[in-house]
């Protein structure tokens, strides 16, 4: 890879990531190699490989990179494995799952970051994921069941909407609080009597919010 290709901030980018205690090779790989220029306003770009939020179109962000791969490496994603991901914002969280994974379907609410989103994967070869415009904690019965779930928004508890559509061997990871309040990334897991909850650590993410948004 040329200078050009590996710019001393993206250098920076990984070994931060390193630093910060993300060691699963294939998610660090992963995220090498997802362009997260690609997937920020033309604005930001000079920003892209810094480990920050960014905002992008609809009042939404897209999560600061240690958070992407710590979210993932949780996941502990199989190539068999088909993701449920709720809130697609820019698609980067989703192109970095689909390295990873079989299949990806990203439900998103606001109409104009599904669209975005869906060109943006697909001018990126990411046909390994679905966009679809829908209410995330309200999903149509025939999606069926995911190995894993990941909520990019925070949700006020984890809902059996969600909870329900998970694998018995499955694992999700979610931002669990108020939008103004302490937010915690929880990772959940079946049990035989129910479900197990594990608290990581204080994020802040926007809310997630019922129904399709009005047109942005």
């Amino acid at each position: 890879m040329s200078p050009a290709e590996n710019p001393p901030e993206k250098m920076m980018f990984q070994l931060s990531l390193r630093r910060r205690g993300i060691s699963d090779q294939a998610v660090l790989r992963a995220m090498e190699e997802v362009p997260r220029d690609a997937f920020v306003d033309p604005a930001d770009r000079d920003a892209a490989w810094r480990d920050t939020a960014l905002g992008i179109a609809c009042g939404q962000t897209i999560s600061q990179p240690f958070v992407v791969a710590y979210m993932t490496e949780q996941l502990q994603l199989r190539p068999e494995h088909r993701v449920l991901e709720i809130g697609t914002g820019s698609g980067y969280q989703a192109a970095v799952l689909a390295r990873l994974c079989k299949e990806v379907l990203s439900i998103e609410r606001f109409r104009t970051l599904a669209d975005n989103a869906r060109k943006r994967l697909g001018k990126l070869h990411y046909d390994n994921i679905e966009v679809m415009l829908a209410d995330g904690l309200a999903l149509p019965a025939d999606l069926g069941v995911f190995d894993r779930i990941i909520v990019t928004a925070a949700l006020p508890d984890i809902p059996a909407t969600l909870t329900d559509r998970l694998q018995s061997d499955g694992i999700m990871v979610a931002p669990v609080g108020p939008a103004s309040g302490r937010q915690t990334l929880v990772r959940v897991t079946p049990t035989t009597d129910g479900f197990a909850r594990r608290e990581l650590f204080d994020v802040r993410f926007v809310p997630a919010l019922p129904g399709l948004a009005r047109e942005m």
